[in-house]
């Protein structure tokens, strides 16, 4: 069970089998966590843009107008949202693919509740243990706010669009506001399948310093932490609002 004091995470599950839906939501429910469903892709993003970015989402493959590799194609690209693939098919190549490209876990339907309770807070566990759940509009402070869904920062008031490499870079350096996260994490999770080096990471850092930064040679959001990684600085806690 999750510790009453801390606000419980956000899962969000997106499954077109409505008895399955009801079994996973039940499961986490009782663990603890806050749990909204989805019967399609399209309607998890929707759920998204209207209620933001879960803390973690599970994810059957085959479904009807969007799969789930196409949403989460679409959702990793405002984000790095941890992804569990909970589905029927479980021939070699799928599950590569899913682990490769998208999933940061797979189960095979049908599935023990409890071990799905424990694969969650596995996978939960390792992305990182943040505080907060990214709300539609994240307000970093009096003068910048991020909606991660729209792909867009709002700098002084003035609405800036972000590209998704751009999104995601910020999202995963937010999630993990005041630590520092490793030259090596970032590329694996932005660019998790292709051979990707620092050049390539750094030019992105520029691009998004110059669109939120004050001063982006003397940066106060997001800071180089010399031969290790970056480290998203906040003078206060973030607020979620």
């Amino acid at each position: 069970m999750l510790d009453a004091f801390i606000e419980p995470q956000k899962i969000l599950a997106v499954d077109d089998n409505a008895f399955t839906l009801r079994i996973v939501q039940h499961t986490l429910e009782q663990a603890g966590y806050l749990v909204m469903t989805a019967v399609s892709g399209k309607d998890a993003l929707k759920l998204i843009a209207r209620h933001g970015v879960p803390h973690l989402a599970i994810v059957d493959l085959h479904m009807p107008i969007m799969s789930g590799f196409e949403f989460c194609r679409a959702v990793r690209e405002f984000s790095d949202l941890p992804i569990i693939m909970l589905t029927a098919v479980n021939t070699e190549e799928t599950v590569i693919d899913g682990l490769e490209q998208f999933a940061d876990d797979y189960i095979i339907k049908p599935f023990n509740p409890v071990e799905l309770v424990a694969r969650v807070s596995r996978v939960l566990r390792r992305m990182g243990d943040y505080r907060y759940t990214l709300e539609t509009t994240t307000s970093i402070d009096k003068r910048l706010m991020v909606n991660f869904p729209n792909r867009e920062a709002l700098v002084d008031g003035e609405p800036v669009s972000l590209t998704p490499t751009e999104t995601k870079l910020l999202y995963i350096l937010v999630r993990n506001a005041g630590r520092i996260v490793t030259t090596q994490f970032l590329l694996n999770r932005i660019w998790p399948m292709e051979n990707a080096q620092e050049d390539r990471l750094h030019v992105h850092v520029h691009r998004l310093r110059r669109k939120i930064e004050e001063t982006p040679n003397e940066p106060q959001y997001i800071q180089a932490e010399r031969g290790t990684g970056y480290r998203f600085n906040v003078d206060e806690p973030v607020n979620i609002k």
